[in-house]
């Protein structure tokens, strides 16, 4: 039996009869876990992408024993540790703390040794499995006290389920019913659904139990031990460890002691969904095989998710039972690297987070599985669904995201367009609503403000944002301390300049600002940049007022519909100028110059002279002075060099949907882009309704 993850003393009696119990003719328990954990997320796992899977570890700690992960929405990770009996809390950055718990259990008081309360007044005996619902409740599977907890965010721990007044074998049994009467034995993981009911895997009474408000009852199982598949009431199991629930309110069972992952309908009918005799094959649903299957999550996409522990690997069913080796080479050991030559010791249990990270308990460390950092282009936040919904990654929704902007902090605000609002994103793609209510025009708080098709964002050394706020035709300002307010324009489409409230603009649909309090404005049907001073004055710094093509000074420059503007580290304002199919130069003095393109609409990399867009949209520009061009009606993200060679960083020119490769990979009317400061590409996939990131 491998040393790796046993339980302390405090749960030694539970193993040893659950090892005798799960026995069975050919079945071999020499190289199984003797407590087998789990983990439960859900959320989504990115698909469709050529990127490398690369294995790291986030967390060590060699006093620590890790027995479950989740993740909030804002990234935390909560963290069961079965040495310490706590529940510890990671955040972002890195700082470690103890939410709950921290103390052996005590044998007296009214509650015998599960002590409920807040923060570290709370006791556990085991926690092993945890769950997460929507409001960041964690569900902890107290093994060792035969109880299933639940800690509010703040630290408040309760009893939801089981009972008994001594810590040992006395407080285990079976006794569906009330809270105060029921009854547990060994339960080893929790999963929580959409409404709020929490799914057991009680190993050692054979069966996956239900807390529905005040009531628990049993889910599936007969109690007795086998792999009997069929009516819940009727079904067996031996020793299930984990269980999760899919998209479609699924149940999915790790049945340890059968080698099998096993599936609920919602109607309660028990069927296999892959495994049969220990093994390690790959394959389709029962020629699959598993060697002690510890634990299991689910994606959105409903891909299962599987800790086969004594396989030293992580598998990968999918929704028709298919199976795959997701990570590691079947040799136990600890190796970071790519995921085909990754090592794991004691992979026990997984978790998917929001943006597709995978995290493996391995004894003493959180290992994570992501995309390497090389490798092309994935979505960052969206699923292509047009809604407003702040969350994690593909649980947040846009509706027409159109211009990107990364403030001080290195978050990314976009200007989402037919929500009427300007978001915020973190890099790891936790989405809320910044400002905006209804559409409309108002100046006032972040929640009280209105726009009206905000397109375009830029920010300033202050930490200030403008927003072309493109149908009310002003230029709009938040500040750091969320005043919305309403720099230029009367909100009456013309051409007029002079003090901002007075001035007048047809369309602006992009903005930039420099560090001398400058504002910059492409005002698209005027055929213009305009300039605002820090002192609200409008005036137009090159072009017309007339479509055309003139490379020259102030009002002898033309322009054909200057969609987009960036500013580089010089001060020149750099121009996609769509109908002329080019990128445009205006210095601080307003002479305007052509950087790249011929003027027909095309598709060609090479010299800026050569070089052809097609309706080039937006630009930005990265600290080496590279310029980001969104070729939109070539599907494409376009960068120019400083030397001023065009070549193309991601897409393959037809409109669509698909991450990986930069050769690849498709968008849909993407607009704005903004890069970070270690030289990632975000893109606002417009059509797609998706945050990208190119990296």
């Amino acid at each position: 039996m491998k040393n790796g993850f046993l339980v302390s003393a405090l749960l030694g009696m539970f193993v040893i009869g659950c090892m005798e119990s799960c026995t069975k003719p050919g079945y071999d328990t020499s190289t199984q876990k003797s407590a087998p954990f789990d983990l439960l997320a859900s959320s989504n796992l990115l698909s469709g992408s050529s990127q490398t899977l690369l294995v790291t570890t986030p967390f060590s700690n060699d006093t620590v024993n890790v027995t479950d992960v989740v993740t909030d929405a804002a990234g935390n990770k909560y963290i069961s540790d079965n040495r310490a009996l706590c529940i510890r809390k990671i955040t972002p950055s890195g700082l470690v703390s103890i939410l709950a718990g921290g103390a052996p259990p005590v044998a007296s008081g009214p509650n015998g040794p599960s002590i409920d309360g807040p923060g570290n007044q709370a006791r556990f005996g085991a926690p092993l499995g945890l769950a997460i619902d929507a409001a960041g409740n964690i569900y902890v599977a107290d093994a060792g006290l035969n109880r299933v907890r639940k800690i509010t965010p703040d630290g408040f721990v309760s009893t939801i389920g089981g009972s008994g007044p001594t810590f040992g074998s006395g407080s285990a049994g079976f006794q569906d019913g009330s809270l105060p009467n029921s009854k547990f034995n060994q339960p080893f993981d929790v999963a929580v659904d959409a409404s709020g009911n929490v799914y057991v895997a009680d190993g050692g009474n054979n069966r996956i139990r239900i807390i529905s408000g005040f009531s628990i009852s049993t889910f599936a199982g007969d109690g007795t031990q086998g792999a009997l598949d069929g009516p819940a009431s009727s079904a067996s199991f031996q020793f299930p460890t984990g269980v999760a629930v899919d998209p479609s309110g699924n149940i999915i069972v790790s049945d340890f002691g059968n080698n099998r992952i096993r599936k609920i309908t919602q109607s309660r009918v028990v069927s296999t969904l892959a495994g049969s005799v220990k093994g390690s094959a790959d394959g389709a649903g029962a020629a699959a095989q598993f060697n002690a299957p510890n634990h299991l999550t689910t994606d959105v996409a409903g891909n299962v998710f599987v800790a086969d522990e004594s396989n030293f690997r992580i598998r990968k069913i999918t929704p028709a039972g298919i199976v795959s080796t997701f990570a590691g080479r079947g040799i136990p050991g600890f190796l970071d690297g790519s995921a085909a030559n990754a090592l794991f010791a004691d992979p026990s249990g997984v978790a998917v987070d929001a943006l597709g990270h995978v995290f493996v308990t391995d004894a003493h460390k959180v290992r994570e599985i992501s995309l390497s950092a090389a490798a092309g282009v994935y979505t960052i936040a969206g699923n292509g669904t047009a809604g407003l919904t702040d969350g994690t990654g593909a649980a947040a929704l846009f509706n027409s995201p159109t211009g990107l902007v990364i403030n001080a902090a290195g978050n990314i605000l976009v200007a989402d367009a037919t929500n009427q609002k300007i978001r915020l994103m973190t890099p790891d793609g936790n989405v809320s609503t910044l400002a905006g209510s209804i559409g409309g025009f108002r100046d006032g708080t972040l929640t009280t403000a209105r726009f009206n098709a905000p397109t375009s964002l830029a920010v300033d050394p202050a930490g200030n944002i403008y927003v072309a706020d493109q149908i009310n035709q002003r230029i709009r300002k938040i500040t750091p301390a969320g005043a919305v307010s309403t720099i230029a324009g009367d909100g009456t489409r013309g051409y007029v300049e002079g003090p901002g409230a007075g001035a007048e603009f047809r369309y602006p649909t992009s903005v930039a600002a420099d560090a001398s309090g400058n504002v910059y404005v492409a005002d698209v049907e005027n055929f213009c940049i305009r300039k605002i001073s820090p002192a609200g004055v409008v005036s137009t710094l090159a072009g017309s007022g007339a479509a055309g093509f003139a490379d020259n000074t102030g009002a002898a420059a033309k322009f054909a519909f200057p969609q987009g503007i960036a500013m580089d580290a010089s001060g020149n304002i750099i121009v996609a100028d769509k109908n002329n199919h080019r990128i445009r130069k205006v210095s601080p003095a307003g002479v305007v110059t052509t950087i790249a393109g011929t003027g027909k609409p095309g598709y060609a990399d090479g010299g800026g002279t050569t070089a052809q867009f097609s309706s080039p949209i937006a630009v930005s520009v990265d600290a080496a002075g590279n310029i980001l061009v969104t070729d939109q009606g070539n599907q494409r993200i376009r960068k120019i060099s400083p030397a001023g060679i065009v070549s193309t960083l991601a897409g393959n020119g037809l409109a669509g949907f698909s991450d990986g490769s930069y050769s690849q990979a498709q968008f849909n009317n993407p607009v704005g882009t903004t890069v970070d400061a270690s030289g990632a590409v975000y893109v606002a996939d417009k059509e797609n309704n998706r945050i990208r990131k190119i990296q």
